[in-house]
């Protein structure tokens, strides 16, 4: 059960990453991230010959990445805090209660797939408020960090109910929670990490992924809901009867 649900957290952190209010904003918000815009480093990748210009490129790419890797430290340790948080409140409580949290877990879980799903139907399920025309600052690894801290809080329509869902599932199992919320995070962090490090690259398998985004919402929506009625009748176990999940716990485990 506690290997199952930190699999299933590490699965839902790549979910929000590609989920359509975070894959598409990725390589711009990179870049903003490292102190430049994405234009200045197309226009580096396209430059023509000269050794100073190689040298500016390969320094702009280091930037991203070392900026990447503090922005992903900072939402880490939110989650990590929010582990402990849970992990010390709920991990004592009665046999009887964690029974009573799993139901509830179980409702809230199918609330938030049902919420994704009627969200593609009814667009005022679907708003959010972005921030735009974002000042210019000056790059420190610091200010990366800060940003990564506020984006653990930013639940967007489509990441909300998978982060929420994440959150519930930490609750139901409170002495998993430390290495499920640890999990999410590191699902979450690195893709961003590949993207830092391959960022031409990413940017451009990114461009085609996100035609395909309209059926995320759907897709994980179905998902949550056969998740919130396992952990409803406490039978979240079966997920590590399949074949490739039985592999990556085995895997874990170092069998």
């Amino acid at each position: 059960m506690v290997e199952t649900s930190v699999l299933v957290s590490a699965l839902a952190g790549a979910g929000s990453f590609f989920s359509p209010c975070i894959l598409p904003i990725v390589p711009a918000f990179v870049s903003y991230l490292s102190g430049t815009t994405l234009s200045e480093v197309q226009n580096q990748d396209k430059s023509s010959e000269g050794q100073s210009q190689v040298t500016v490129k390969r320094m702009t790419r280091l930037n991203i990445f070392l900026n990447t890797v503090y922005f992903v430290l900072g939402f880490s340790l939110v989650f990590a805090v929010l582990g402990v948080i849970f992990n010390s409140v709920l991990v004592n409580a009665g046999t009887g209660f964690q029974g009573t949290l799993q139901w509830i877990g179980g409702i809230v879980i199918v609330g938030f797939g049902a919420y994704l799903i009627l969200s593609t139907k009814f667009r005022q399920l679907n708003f959010e408020k972005r921030m735009t025309n974002l000042p210019r600052f000056k790059t420190t690894y610091l200010t990366s960090f800060v940003f990564g801290a506020a984006f653990a809080s930013g639940w967007t329509p489509c990441v909300g109910p998978i982060l929420g869902s994440t959150l519930t599932l930490a609750a139901t199992s409170p002495g998993a929670a430390y290495n499920s919320l640890l999990a999410y995070a590191l699902g979450l962090g690195v893709p961003f990490l590949i993207t830092g490090v391959f960022f031409s690259q990413a940017t451009g398998i990114i461009r085609k992924m996100v035609k395909h985004l309209k059926y995320f919402n759907p897709i994980m929506g179905a998902v949550l809901i056969v998740l919130g009625i396992l952990v409803f009748t406490n039978q979240l176990s079966l997920i590590a009867s399949f074949p490739l999940t039985e592999n990556i716990i085995n895997l874990e485990r170092g069998i």
